[in-house]
């Protein structure tokens, strides 16, 4: 082989090897969508195509099911707003068990009032019978999901589908959903009062029965809907801005405070900043700080869990609600069946709401997606 034409023979072999370099390029991911970047009003201080990246994850539809409204408050203005097909600024969606946040605020202003008192017996008149165990429950220990009832909230069966005999599912929808209150009320103790935590959607019920004692003369259930309505309405939803929640009644006439409350996405994203804001608006004070305070407190059987609110807390060994690992330690959220979201964040100034329906592993990762986009934002790593 000549010698000349060495160089070119050489050239020419390194020609694959280049080709190859010029293949293994990243390709840059797409832009955000453009419904995305049309949500965002202002980044708030988070990274706009990263931003419109993690709006565009949570509208994704296979893998998270049907967002139905996102909503972002920073420094109490609304930063980000998109909306599902169908869905508009003013409907009204479920918070599912969001709405045990909204009993607990309904219930404080009755302790602020002295209608009822945090640390006595619950006033449940078949509890104070002689010799009944669950005469000792105080108020405090409903409000902390501590108080030793006997609940099934969830049961399930092969597949993952919820069983019809979950105490939830019977309360609700079943045998007991004339009354819910007598069917809660009814169940025995399987743990001392105070020892043991439970997530249950029948204290709620108890709590919304409670209110209904203290404000109605009788037990008319039109009497006590609308006098329980007029207290909520006038003392808790409509000084917080609230003015587009509808809550549901039993044909008892007791608030369905475990689960039916409907409100827009700004009202519910009203209910984070109230929270964030310890119980002011605007400065004036709606409820006493300290009901605040108590309800983002641990419960002494559940580090994650204050009253009626989740807290950025792990307990050891199981999996956490919310974002310890990630996000500042006094972030908070109201959680809803079905992936409900109302999420404050006080040390970043912001309120994030996320409203659908997802199905269980659905739901898995729309609290993955929401832990990543409040991460974008100023303050959002630990």
């Amino acid at each position: 082989m000549p010698v000349c034409r060495l160089p070119h023979i050489l050239a020419l072999l390194a020609l694959p090897t280049l080709w190859g370099c010029g293949q293994n390029k990243p390709v840059a991911p797409p832009p955000p969508s453009d419904a995305s970047l049309a949500a965002i009003k202002d980044d708030g201080g988070a990274p706009r195509g990263a931003l419109g990246h993690a709006i565009d994850a949570l509208f994704d539809r296979e893998s998270m099911g049907e967002t139905e409204a996102l909503v972002v408050m920073k420094r109490g203005s609304v930063i980000v707003e998109r909306y599902g097909a169908g869905t508009k600024a003013d409907t009204r969606l479920p918070g599912w068990s969001m709405g045990q946040c909204v009993t607990a605020l309904m219930i404080g202003q009755l302790v602020s009032d002295g209608r009822l008192r945090l640390n006595e017996s619950a006033p449940v008149p078949e509890w104070q019978r002689p010799g009944d165990p669950r005469g000792v429950i105080t108020l405090k220990q409903l409000l902390q999901m501590r108080s030793g009832l006997r609940h099934v909230e969830t049961a399930r069966i092969g597949g993952g589908v919820e069983e019809r005999e979950s105490d939830r599912i019977r309360m609700l929808f079943l045998d007991g959903r004339d009354d819910m209150a007598a069917y809660a009320e009814a169940q025995p103790l399987e743990a001392p009062a105070g020892q043991l935590f439970e997530n249950s959607s029948a204290t709620p019920v108890i709590l919304s029965d409670l209110a209904a004692r203290v404000l109605s003369p009788d037990s008319d259930p039109g009497r006590r809907r609308r006098t329980v309505g007029d207290y909520l309405k006038n003392r808790v939803l409509l000084p917080i801005g609230m003015d587009s929640t509808l809550v549901g009644y039993d044909r008892a006439g007791t608030m369905i405070g475990a689960g039916m409350v409907y409100a827009d996405a700004r009202d519910w994203a009203r209910l984070g900043e109230f929270l964030r804001h310890t119980g002011s608006v605007k400065g004036a004070q709606i409820l006493p700080r300290r009901w605040i305070q108590f309800m983002l407190a641990p419960s002494p059987r559940q580090p994650a869990y204050g009253a009626g609110v989740w807290l950025n807390r792990a307990e050891p060994g199981a999996d956490a609600p919310l974002y310890p690992a990630t996000a500042p330690s006094n972030l908070f959220a109201c959680i809803g069946e079905y992936g409900q979201y109302v999420i404050g964040s006080p040390d970043q100034l912001l309120t994030v709401v996320r409203l659908g329906q997802s199905d269980a592993s659905q739901q898995r990762a729309v609290h993955d997606r929401l832990g990543e986009l409040i991460a974008l934002f100023p303050g959002g790593k630990r």
